[in-house]
């Protein structure tokens, strides 16, 4: 019954956005896995406000305001005790003031996470001084509406000593679109509303595109994703149909494997700006729905599929 209920809700927003599907480009398919962890101890990164026309679902577009072109931006991996310097640059063919602030980073606001307009750059350096899954986001006010337009990402801190390699790692960034008319800015009268109701909800940038693009593991191989929920609004309860998460770490609260008590864990509560790191093993070939929870957004794009071995459960 839940998967007939998955596929009732996709024909319903596949009907309503039918009608736009001539004037939006294809959607770029985002590549889930997690970077790999970088030798070095101090990273040099340049960053780049843009804000151009992207697509969000098959047929939607938005003109979007982003970090280095992707919605959502660049993720970052480091190490416990890293420096990190970010060149940000807002270039003057923009249109808006844009800023970043990491929620990873302990820096007086009013100086690091302060706007610059377009045609101007500002350097920032900060230290990865607690380990776990972080946002970043543009805090140019009013940040409701820059979050809700695109201006947020993944960093990765390590803790003290790594994580042990596992067979497979991704990451699922969780967000909110609030559409305005075809082709323009996120509507952010809508954003604003209290009890907002979003138009979409997605992982990684697009409506449905792990349900179109399953993401391919071993069966019976270890997986880990890092899972953040970015907003601006909705809470998630991350959970893959299916599986039991052997290992959540979050918010820097750790459910161990093995445990003596033999506890696991079947969702991962995230309010916005809250992330976690979920381990599981598929015990059987299949597909295995990955959604919020909340099945009310799972209609509105938060749907994708795990496929371990080839996807048949029969054979």
């Amino acid at each position: 019954m839940k998967n007939r209920a998955f596929f009732i809700a996709i024909a319903f927003v596949s009907i309503i956005y039918a009608g736009s599907a001539a004037t939006a480009a294809p959607y770029v398919l985002r590549d889930p896995r997690a970077p790999a962890l970088p030798e070095s101890r101090v990273h040099n990164w340049e960053g780049f406000a843009t804000e151009e026309l992207i697509t969000i679902a098959p047929g939607v577009s938005q003109q979007l305001w982003t970090f280095n072109g992707t919605v959502p931006g660049p993720v970052a991996r480091v190490h416990l005790g890293d420096t990190i310097r970010l060149h940000l640059i807002n270039p003057s063919t923009n249109k808006y003031p844009h800023s970043v602030d990491f929620h990873a980073s302990q820096v007086a606001p009013n100086d690091a996470m302060a706007s610059i307009n377009p045609g101007e750059d500002k350097y920032i350096e900060w230290h990865a001084d607690y380990a776990g899954i972080w946002m970043y986001h543009c805090g140019t006010n009013p940040a409701l509406h820059h979050i809700a337009s695109g201006m947020y990402g993944m960093v990765i801190v390590e803790p003290r000593g790594g994580l042990e390699p596992v067979d497979h790692e991704f990451f699922i960034v969780q967000s909110e679109f609030y559409t305005g008319k075809p082709g323009g800015v996120i509507d952010f009268t809508h954003a604003g509303m209290a009890n907002a109701s979003p138009n979409f909800v997605v992982f990684n940038g697009v409506a449905f595109q792990y349900k179109d693009h399953p993401i391919q593991v071993g069966t019976g191989k270890k997986v880990r994703i890092f899972v953040l929920n970015v907003g601006p609004n909705q809470d998630s309860t991350f959970h893959i149909v299916g599986t039991i998460f052997d290992r959540v770490i979050k918010e820097g609260v750790e459910l161990s494997p093995g445990n003596a008590e033999g506890y696991g864990s079947q969702a991962v509560d995230l309010a916005p700006a809250q992330g976690a790191i979920v381990e599981f093993t598929t015990k059987e070939d299949g597909l295995y729905p990955i959604v919020t929870h909340a099945f009310n957004y799972v209609g509105l794009g938060a749907l994708g599929l795990i496929k371990a071995g080839d996807g048949d459960p029969n054979n």
